[in-house]
């Protein structure tokens, strides 16, 4: 018997492929999955998106699958591609997938983006990595990689790792893209003017892609009359690293210590989604003590994510000493979440089923010596910028986005709740037991930057809330399921004990979790929005395709909308308010 890792084959080459002939099981967190022609597609999105009395006012996320090497395929149809697009009810948490099949000819499909606006960076995303057009897209080109780059990288017969591939060879033309600014000269020059068709002069700078004030590799495009910005173009790509492509040669369970890092300042709260979406499919129970857990560790990262962004805001904006009070209090939950998880910033803690060990013995007095002093801190916060009138001049009216316009563009999150809505999927869809905890969803109308603030200062006073109460409560009990199909053994000595269990673990460890085929999606509150892992099993050990709708990379669309029009001062806070990191928009 040979194993590998590429799922572009099966793992094994043993005659035994009986729990393959399984079929399809079907499509988990969503309300209903339909099948439309690509010359329907633009009837059927707006009639969903205006229905009466079921409409879907949000394009919560949009990709696309080569299914060309999927042993069971949910249909019989031989086209390769299949596009994807999940709209979304966020008030009654109901969605639809909506699948497409793609002409293997023409590989082409109507834009959506005349019907969602958020559609523009997605249909790029999709035609950068599958290599699918997308007729009437005003802006169609590359988004992730460079216009030179060969291939399409989340297809089936892209390499997969940099060494299966030739070396890289640096020609002219790479000097060249200079993302829709032809006229830049090949040296990459960053400042050059411009006339106007009124006759103005204008400048076009880069703004990146190293600065401080793009907390990562973004490089911003501006063009400027005087100090006002006229265009707005923000540039990505530069943090890509594969996540998505790297799941496909990932076992289910290896594959975790990825997850931590996409958003690599929310912690266990991008592990969640991924192995609640693999729970789904697999039909696994987890038991009560590990879903707490579960929350305890979401809050408190939670908190550690928004302690860097309020700090770096002052920052960005021109306060340099707010940021050393928030890393104080975080520095001292990373030495909370090391004891507990044995990581700071990547715990790798979460498992199928549960957790990858119990809480430690006295895990509850540090967090109550923390938790004694947070809300002197929280006051000081307050006190030191929240209410400064400097601070406020810097955010207030700037960035002003109405709820409305959220979610158009697919903005979710603490962004979403400062311009007056109170979606939180804690409290509209709960998981891992979140109705069983009292808390509140902090909102403000106000829909600018200093309303941003406002919300995540007051989601810390709530995170904080929840974690008393899971001191409180934590029930006893089983920290990883029973289900030793899906779930590795509580304890090592018990693979002594049974045979049954020894070889389900060796299975596990050595060859990897055969989760049942079908799709499912797991969807989570994170600190900067609703994150979401759409997760395709074909029946093997590794997912056949793995999907990460991350916030940031919805977020940051709506920059121009944002800051196209006013000062040039306003969009380092426009950038810093909106709370991002590079590894989320690229991942």
């Amino acid at each position: 018997m040979k194993f590998s890792r590429n799922v572009a084959k099966p793992l094994w080459e043993s005659k035994d492929n009986e729990h393959l002939k399984g079929g399809f099981s079907g499509y988990h967190g969503v309300a209903e999955v339909r099948t439309i022609a690509a010359d329907k597609l633009v009837d059927e999105l707006q009639a969903l998106k205006t229905d009466a009395e079921r409409p879907f006012p949000v394009l919560f996320d949009l990709t696309a699958i080569d299914e060309s090497q999927m042993v069971n395929r949910p249909d019989k149809a031989t086209h390769r591609f299949t596009a994807q697009y999940t709209v979304w009810n966020p008030s009654k948490d109901d969605r639809i997938l909506i699948k497409v099949p793609v002409d293997d000819e023409t590989l082409k499909l109507p834009t959506v983006e005349g019907v969602y606006k958020n559609a523009n960076w997605y249909e790029r995303e999709v035609y950068d990595m599958f290599g699918i057009s997308f007729e009437g897209h005003p802006y169609l080109r590359r988004i992730l990689m460079p216009e030179w780059w060969e291939g399409f990288p989340l297809r089936k017969d892209h390499a997969n790792r940099a060494t299966e591939m030739a070396p890289l060879v640096v020609t002219p033309n790479m000097l060249e893209d200079f993302e829709g600014y032809e006229n830049f000269n090949a040296s990459g020059d960053s400042v050059m003017r411009r006339v106007s068709d009124t006759g103005e002069e204008l400048m076009v700078i880069n703004l990146g892609p190293n600065h401080p004030g793009t907390h990562g590799v973004l490089r911003v495009v501006l063009t400027l009359n005087g100090e006002y910005m006229e265009k707005v173009l923000p540039v990505i790509g530069y943090h890509h690293r594969g996540a998505e492509k790297m799941a496909e040669r990932q076992t289910f369970h290896t594959y975790i210590p990825y997850c931590d890092r996409v958003d690599y300042l929310g912690g266990t709260n991008n592990e969640m989604p991924y192995v609640m979406a693999c729970e789904k499919l697999a039909g696994v129970e987890v038991p009560a003590r590990a879903q707490m857990a579960r929350v305890l560790l979401a809050e408190l990262y939670r908190i550690c994510n928004h302690l860097v962004w309020l700090g770096t805001l002052g920052h960005d904006v021109g306060a340099m000493t707010p940021v050393f009070y928030t890393f104080r209090e975080r520095e001292h939950l990373f030495k909370i979440s090391e004891m507990i998880t044995g990581g700071r910033m990547h715990p790798n803690f979460l498992r199928i089923g549960g957790m990858s060990m119990d809480l430690p013995p006295g895990w509850r007095e540090p967090l109550k010596f923390f938790l004694k002093d947070f809300d002197k801190a929280l006051t000081e916060y307050d006190q030191l910028l929240i209410q400064n009138p400097i601070f406020k001049s810097r955010t207030k009216q700037v960035g002003v986005m109405s709820e409305e316009e959220c979610l158009e563009w697919g903005v979710t999150g603490p962004n979403l709740r400062g311009s007056g809505s109170k979606l939180d999927l804690r409290k509209t869809n709960p998981y891992s037991g979140y109705e069983q905890f009292e808390f509140d969803i902090p909102s403000d109308t106000g829909g600018d930057c200093w309303s941003r603030a406002m919300v995540r200062h007051a989601e810390m006073e709530q995170s904080a809330r929840i974690i008393r109460q899971c001191i409180d409560l934590m029930p006893e009990g089983d920290y990883i399921s029973r289900d030793n199909r899906y779930a590795f053994p509580p304890k090592k000595a018990e693979t002594m004990m049974d045979i049954e269990t020894l070889i389900n673990h060796f299975l596990a460890v050595g060859w990897g979790l055969d989760l049942p085929a079908g799709e499912s999606l797991g969807m989570v509150e994170g600190p900067k929005g609703v994150i979401g892992y759409h997760v395709v099993s074909d029946g093997r050990t590794s997912p056949y395709r793995l999907r990460v709708r991350a916030p940031s990379f919805a977020h940051m669309q709506t920059l121009p909308a944002l800051s196209e029009g006013h000062l040039l001062s306003d969009l380092l806070a426009n950038i810093a308010a909106m709370d991002f990191v590079l590894a989320d928009i690229d991942r």
